[in-house]
Parts: structure tokens; C-alpha cells; sequence
């Protein structure tokens, strides 16, 4: 049974995402304040956290970014819920290492189906004991974790879904829905920024990829296979 934690200062909506969380046979514990989620996290070691923006002491954004800065706990994927609308808003989640973005009001089941959408890629990585290499940056999809020229880098979870899918296809055309579709694991509502941020990022924390992952423009992008193995 898979742990989900629900950090949201309001009880009524964090019972409801709790009721249907569990009827989907997940279990569910609820943070109501920013500032005890590191400690808390640490503790329970949960496989997703749905965070809320709005939070009394420590906000959503404060503890997105905190989370991604603790090493034990950096990869757990995170859905943020917000009901700011603002475009900026959303993006300003993902940039810090959020998942995905749901804006209230929402449905519970399709924030149920998200998680559950989630947890699939997540597990499908767990399940995985194939290494994937491009030029000096190695992917252990056993351990989820990323190196380049030996030093461990540190991704979010939808960045390494990402990166792997990129490795996975190379030379090959991606549009960002198919993109968003085949990473994302459903038909993503928050348009497709959300797949030029994260390859933004992807392109800072990796270098080798700054030439390597080009930019088809109005259409996606293509990750160009090094011109021999040494590159």
C-alpha cells in the first residue's frame, strides 16, 4: 500500500482528499503546517506528497524547494494544489522540482488518478535494473540515480522519467504532447510549459546535453546521439 502524504491546512479538503486516497487503497497521513513536514517526511520516508501553496508557517514553494534540497528525500514526487490561476504561479512550482500543478477547485478522483498516474512511473523505474548511457552521463534506473563523468546528479522525479524517455528515443522527433502524454502519464491540462521548463532545467544541471538536446522549433525537441562514444 502505497503512503501519501496530504499537507493542507484545511481540514475539510484535506478529509476529502484523504476519503478518496483511501478508497483507492492508498494510505494517508495529513500535515496541516508547513514547518513540520521536513521532519516529518524524514520520518515516514512517503512515497508521494500532495502539497498545498497556502500554508501556514513554511509555504508550499518553501517546502518544495526544501524537500528537493534534502538528499534523503529529494526524489519523493510532489503534486502541488494551489487555488492561485496565475500561469506564473504554476510554473514557478514546477521550476523548484513539483511534478504536477492541480489548481482548486478540483476533482478528487482526478487528483486520485494523477497520483496514481505518478506512482506508475515511479514504479516502473523501482522495477527496472537496465543502466542507460549517453556519452559521459549514466542512468542507473535500479537505484534512481544519474551521474555525469562519475559525480551523482541530483534530478527531480519527473526530470529522470524525462531524461530517461529522451535516452530511451534518441534521434527520434518528440512533440511536447507526446512528450507530456508518454512522461506525464495522462492528457497534462496545465499546457505544455510545463515540458520547456523542465528541459531548461534538464539542460543545466547536465551540460552534455546543451548541444545534444535540440530544439525543434514551434514542435519539441530531439536528443542527438554523440558522434561516437568518447564525445
Amino acid at each position: 500500500m502505497s503512503r501519501i502524504v496530504v499537507v493542507e491546512d484545511d481540514a475539510d479538503i484535506a478529509e476529502v482528499v484523504s476519503h478518496h486516497l483511501r478508497k483507492a487503497n492508498y494510505h494517508t497521513e495529513v500535515i496541516t503546517t508547513g514547518n513540520e513536514v521536513l521532519s516529518r517526511l524524514l520520518h515516514m520516508l512517503p512515497d508521494l506528497v500532495i502539497l498545498d501553496l497556502m500554508l501556514p508557517g513554511m509555504n508550499g514553494i518553501e517546502v518544495c524547494r526544501a524537500i528537493r534540497n534534502e538528499k534523503r528525500i529529494s526524489s519523493i514526487p510532489i503534486i502541488m494544489l494551489t487555488a492561485k490561476i496565475n500561469e506564473s504561479d504554476r510554473i514557478i512550482g514546477l521550476e523548484i522540482g513539483a511534478d504536477d500543478y492541480v489548481t482548486k477547485p478540483f476533482s478528487p478522483k482526478e487528483l486520485v488518478a494523477r497520483v496514481g498516474a505518478v506512482l506508475r512511473r515511479v514504479n516502473g523505474i523501482k522495477e527496472s535494473t537496465q543502466s542507460l548511457q549517453f556519452a559521459s552521463l549514466v542512468i542507473d534506473t535500479d537505484r534512481h540515480q544519474v551521474t555525469l563523468d562519475g559525480q551523482d546528479v541530483r534530478l527531480t522525479g519527473k526530470e529522470f522519467l524525462l531524461l530517461k524517455y529522451f535516452i530511451e528515443n534518441q534521434d527520434r522527433v518528440l512533440s511536447r504532447d507526446v512528450l507530456l502524454s508518454n512522461v506525464w502519464g495522462y492528457r497534462y491540462t496545465g499546457g505544455t510549459r510545463t515540458v520547456d521548463v523542465h528541459i531548461r532545467h534538464l539542460r543545466e544541471k547536465l551540460p552534455v546535453l546543451a548541444s545534444a538536446l535540440v530544439t525543434i522549433k514551434q514542435f519539441g525537441y530531439k536528443l542527438v546521439k554523440p558522434a561516437s562514444p568518447n564525445v
